[in-house]
């Protein structure tokens, strides 16, 4: 680990409000954007974000030093995330697997946008599915992680982001569309 990360986290851990407005400095753009992937809202991101710092300065005494810092911090993120999304009863996930049919192509959807762009598209998924999508796709989670984090089946997982993928296509293509029109 870094010595100046070393010295921040040291800092942090003996409540030092300087150690954390340098900590919050280098890391709130990271955290933050993964906030906006799972949040309906700026405002939303925002307050993910709030929680989750203050989630960090407290248990950043658990953090001993095995495995990356900056990816201690981005499962907290991910959790207050989903937390946000529970506690708003936004995460409707029902569609099991067999109801659902892959397509024959899948596009690599993310290589195709920019991350402004990500953001935009991301927004217009409905709650299940960006989550699944983001956790899947942006953060890596496996569907097993996935389901045993927002308590549903690995068939359910799957089928989020089957649809979610088959949604965003739509939503690229209308926009494709757009541009197409308006030119």
């Amino acid at each position: 680990m870094d010595q100046h990360i070393a010295h921040i986290i040291e800092l942090c851990k003996k409540g030092d409000s300087s150690g954390q407005r340098q900590l919050y400095d280098l890391y709130s753009p990271v955290l933050f954007s993964m906030c906006l992937r799972y949040a309906r809202t700026v405002e939303d991101a925002e307050d993910i974000l709030s929680e989750a710092f203050f989630k960090i300065f407290s248990k950043i005494d658990s953090f001993k030093g095995q495995g990356s810092f900056e990816g201690w911090m981005k499962r907290i993120t991910v959790n207050e995330a989903l937390m946000s999304l529970r506690k708003k009863n936004t995460l409707n996930m029902s569609v099991e697997l067999s109801e659902v049919k892959e397509p024959a192509y899948v596009d690599d959807i993310v290589s195709r946008l920019s991350y402004n762009e990500l953001i935009k598209i991301l927004e217009g998924l409905p709650p299940g599915y960006r989550t699944v999508f983001n956790m899947h796709v942006i953060e890596g989670y496996k569907h097993r992680e996935i389901a045993e984090h927002l308590d549903i089946s690995i068939n359910t997982s799957k089928s989020q982001l089957i649809l979610a993928k088959k949604k965003m296509r739509e939503l690229i293509k209308k926009k494709e569309l757009k541009y197409r029109y308006h030119e």
